[in-house]
């Protein structure tokens, strides 16, 4: 929202020399966001000039120019700057004539950009200044030529300040306005709210006006809601006034074309401007009907499925039976609440208008604008709320400037439908700010903070009996207006002093757990990234098969399936990645997969009311008409293991990288992880990929990714996914500890021959089942296939570390252990010792 501040002047008392700086800080004080500055960029001497004469002269680059006699000051006085009357000025432009006047920018000004103006050498001539064009002076984005004042109606003295007479020494201040606050999106809520901040006095412009008590000779309205959208009719007020005889040719006053274009918005011709003013005014959309185009009475109804209708912007456009529109008898002529018909458009002939003022239900005008991808500044009001007891005010106040600009005559009466409920009364307990924020805020304090808001307070037995103004239906419960309360009266009133937690109340295991594995793949170079949990078929397919959740209107339809694997998520960061040269990565992520089970049907048509908590009994049958959502970790490898550096070739990842994470995330929750070589989905390389287990349990995949599986990411990619919540049901419940033994060990080799299909990690644990308690570590140190072994063998050497914990091992127990072992691997897998 951008607020013109000598707009905002009319209405709220400012401190003389008020800044821009100094209001953004003064709404910032109670809650709005700062944005930028408009305007206020322009300094002098700018002045009106007067063209006496110029010449022509072509250049050698083909262009020609001016070279103009201008004078900046009546006859015998100084100019602005202190210098001569008449000026020399080279001007480019070629769409003026001898006697127009025009903007002189003197020598000493700056215009926006910042753009200095000094008197320099250009064209074999000193240029004494510049003739501005629109676009230069900041006014509109008009560069075909210089801005000529006659065509703005205007011809002022020579060497009046241009600045004052264009309204350039205004500026406007930006701020973000969050969706609950949709009162802000006017003057009149921002000078409120200004008020609010500073305790400055505020004039509600809405009680400046006095629309009439009278029907007489209004357009007849009819408003028929037969299908409201969750049981809330789609129109609450309707008004309606007419102005007959107006001057299409009027133009809009320099001071309200200036205000609306520091407020954001185009001047087009005056009826359009007036209302487009007004809304920013009061917060109020309206609409403009040229009378003549009109059929029949004005109506309010959903549309017909299927119904055609042409908006403003020339868009044929096919309506959906749940949109609201507006008719005027059968032909609907605009889209209620979003953009009018082209049809009733007001036009450059139009001399009799309608002014629509009217509230529309939130809910069912933020669907149509975004069915029909038609946003709009009403549509961006009335999704907010507008507040429905000020469409009379407003339709009075365009009335009114209508007839003073355009040299109308009002109808006496107006169209007033109004079924608006008025908010419900909440009661504030005593006590309620105090307990609720630990702000000692006095009954006083919190009296005056609510009524500079516009609440109407009275003290009742058990608290403040607070009445929320028209254009506050978010204030539904006490706690609102303890948010209030503490947002006027200052956010620093609040101690800082941290609350106790509650003994007992610490993380529990899987927060605990979760916390630790994301400190490893941290501490060890690991990147976390937060990715769409929405995926591809595709890739649903390639790296986690199996039912898939579909969302019915995805944001992007190329990306229907709730995930079952974090994977794409982190390869489309890593692809993004490479493309903006980070070639070496470790990315993970910790987060939630969906996991429908077979043939199963999830979801309900029972939807929870608005506005209030769900039942306990509903929230369990929510719960249970979900699917699994196992909360997963992934992490991705990609580029150097090891950079290349002097004496050092670059190390690419591998496998191996993905088991030593796999490894680490295992240790993080106390888990011993071990591998198992399989093939995995088909987004794996078939024979450098293994389960994750603890114990029996597969918890994960680890290995590498199917070579060129990945657009635009060449080299090998490792990869590792592990079910969080499986890993902790398999892992120890508690941390233990392994004293250090004191013993010597007593370490051997054994080489074991085995079928080539046979993993490595199989005849691991044959031989750790056979050695018994005095086997400490095994490790696979060798894989031998070739010359000496059988076709369709290999040879596995591990190496063994045996140890006793109270005594010191002979080489005859260590070698019965390593027998008792070899003997149990060739009684399951047929091992048998390499000679």
């Amino acid at each position: 929202m951008r607020v013109p501040i000598s707009w905002l002047a009319e209405y709220v008392d400012l401190p003389a020399g008020t800044t821009p700086e100094a209001l953004h800080a003064a709404l910032v004080r109670v809650g709005f966001e700062e944005e930028t500055v408009h305007g206020g960029e322009l300094s002098g001497p700018v002045v009106v000039g007067e063209v006496l004469e110029f010449t022509p002269e072509p250049q050698r680059n083909g262009k020609t120019i001016r070279w103009c006699s201008v004078r900046v000051a009546p006859d015998g006085e100084r100019a602005a700057d202190g210098g001569d009357a008449v000026r020399g000025v080279v001007c480019g432009a070629g769409n003026f004539l001898v006697g127009d006047k025009v903007v002189v920018t003197l020598p000493g000004s700056v215009l926006p950009g910042p753009f200095p103006i000094a008197a320099r050498k250009t064209y074999g001539h000193v240029s004494d200044g510049m003739i501005a064009s629109a676009r230069e002076l900041g006014l509109s984005d008009e560069h075909e030529g210089i801005l000529r004042l006659t065509e703005l109606g205007l011809d002022p003295e020579v060497g009046t300040d241009a600045i004052a007479l264009l309204g350039l020494d205004d500026a406007a201040v930006e701020i973000n306005v969050t969706p609950d606050r949709g009162y802000a999106l006017s003057i009149r809520g921002i000078a409120r709210e200004y008020g609010a901040s500073t305790g400055a006095a505020f004039r509600d412009p809405a009680l400046a006006v006095t629309p009439p008590d009278t029907t007489e000779g209004a357009v007849p309205v009819t408003v028929d809601d037969a299908a409201p959208i969750r049981g809330r009719s789609g129109c609450s007020v309707f008004v309606t006034r007419v102005v007959r005889g107006i001057d299409p040719a009027a133009p809009t006053p320099r001071w309200m074309a200036s205000r609306l274009r520091l407020a954001g918005v185009r001047s087009i011709s005056l009826p359009v401007d007036v209302t487009n003013y007004v809304m920013l005014e009061l917060g109020q959309p309206l609409h403009g009907y040229d009378l003549a185009t009109l059929h029949g009475p004005l109506g309010v109804r959903r549309a017909k499925q299927g119904e055609p209708l042409t908006t403003l912007d020339g868009a044929h456009r096919v309506l959906d039976a749940e949109d609201l529109v507006i008719t005027d008898g059968a032909r609907a002529i605009g889209l209620a609440g979003v953009m009018g018909g082209a049809e009733t458009e007001i036009s450059g002939t139009t001399t009799d208008v309608v002014i629509e003022a009217a509230n529309f239900d939130p809910v069912s005008i933020g669907r149509t604008a975004r069915r029909h991808k038609l946003p709009s500044e009403a549509s961006r009001r009335f999704e907010r709320g507008v507040d429905p007891a000020v469409a009379r005010a407003a339709a009075q106040r365009a009335v009114d400037l209508l007839v003073e600009h355009a040299g109308g005559v009002a109808d006496p009466g107006q169209t007033w439908f109004d079924v608006a409920e008025p908010p419900s009364a909440v009661l504030l307990p005593d006590g309620a700010v105090l307990r609720r924020t630990g702000a000692a805020i006095s009954e006083p304090e919190t009296i005056a903070a609510l009524e500079a808001l516009g609440c109407a307070v009275e003290r009742g037995e058990e608290g403040l009996l607070v009445q929320p103004p028209t254009w506050r239906r978010d204030l539904l419960e006490p706690v609102d207006l303890v948010e209030e309360v503490v947002r006027v009266v200052g956010y620093d009133r609040i101690p800082s002093a941290l609350p106790v937690a509650p003994a007992g109340r610490g993380l529990t295991r899987a927060q605990r757990a979760r916390r630790s594995i994301g400190i490893v793949l941290a501490a060890t170079g690991g990147f976390e990234v937060q990715s769409y949990p929405l995926v591809a078929v595709e890739q649903q397919q390639r790296y986690a098969p199996g039912p898939s959740m579909r969302v019915a209107n995805p944001l992007d339809a190329s990306a229907p399936l709730l995930r079952r694997s974090l994977l794409p998520g982190l390869l489309d960061a890593v692809r993004r990645n490479r493309a903006r040269g980070r070639t070496d990565l470790a990315l993970y992520e910790l987060g939630l997969v969906f996991l429908p089970a077979p043939h199963a049907s999830y979801g309900t048509a029972e939807l929870p009311p608005i506005g209030a908590r769900p039942a306990p009994e509903l929230l369990e049958r929510l719960a249970t008409d979900l699917p699994p959502q196992p909360a997963h970790v992934a992490v991705v490898l990609s580029g150097g293991r090891i950079p290349k550096g002097p004496a050092q070739a670059a190390e690419p990842v591998d496998w191996r990288d993905a088991v030593d994470v796999a490894v680490r995330i295992g240790a993080a929750v106390g888990a011993r992880v071990r591998l198992r070589q399989e093939a995995g989905p088909a987004g794996f390389h078939p024979t450098r990929t293994a389960a994750v287990l603890v114990g029996a349990v597969v918890v994960g995949i680890a290995g590498e990714l199917l070579p060129g599986s990945v657009e635009d990411v060449p080299g090998r990619i490792a990869a590792v996914e592990i079910d969080v919540d499986a890993l902790l049901a398999a892992a120890p419940a508690g941390t233990g500890f392994v004293p250090v033994s004191t013993m010597p060990a007593a370490t051997q080799d054994v080489s074991l021959v085995v079928g080539a299909a046979v993993p490595a990690g199989d005849v691991a644990d044959a031989f750790v089942a056979g050695a018994g308690a005095l086997l400490e570590a095994i490790d696979l140190v060798d894989d031998y296939r070739g010359a000496g072994l059988p076709d369709g063998a290999k040879s596995l050497t591990f190496a063994l570390r045996f140890r006793a914990p109270d005594r010191t091992l002979t080489a005859a127990e260590a070698t019965a252990a390593k027998e008792a072992g070899v003997a149990v691997a060739a009684e399951r897998l047929g091992a048998h010792l390499r000679e």
